[in-house]
């Protein structure tokens, strides 16, 4: 897997591209020059964690023939500085099904997600505590 990153402009928006050509922005905080034209590279962490699991809870539910009809995901994150960097320590992700979606199987769908599939949260939680929260309408 690659990614290659373009600067875009004199300061810190730059173009990340994978392999199949689709692209994301990133920029700089306004508090270091950036002007706020793309994700900041921590926000990505927090936009990686939410698509993981989204990915995996609607693959699981999609499995067991729930009929969602919209999904979306909240991902809260609260990063503490070490020495020059800062690391997430506390990350919490809310599901909101809505549909003919059974509570229980949504919970053990996050629950796999975060315990086994997600990736990108088998990543992070060595650094941050990750919870998770399923709102089923």
């Amino acid at each position: 897997m690659k990614i290659h990153i373009k600067r875009i402009n004199e300061d810190f928006q730059m173009e990340a591209v994978n392999e199949e050509g689709n692209t994301i922005m990133m920029d700089g905080s306004p508090s270091i020059g950036g002007a706020n034209l793309g994700m900041r590279p921590m926000q990505l962490l927090l936009a990686a964690i939410g698509g993981c699991s989204a990915i995996d809870v609607i693959h699981i539910l999609k499995k067991q023939r729930q009929d969602i009809t919209s999904f979306s995901v909240e991902v809260d994150g609260m990063s503490e500085p070490v020495e020059d960097y800062s690391l997430y320590r506390n990350i919490t992700v809310l599901f909101r099904i809505k549909g003919n979606v059974d509570v229980k199987k949504a919970q053990k769908a996050a629950q796999l997600s975060f315990e086994k599939y997600c990736s990108v949260s088998k990543t992070l939680e060595h650094t941050a505590n990750i919870e998770f929260k399923v709102s089923v309408e």
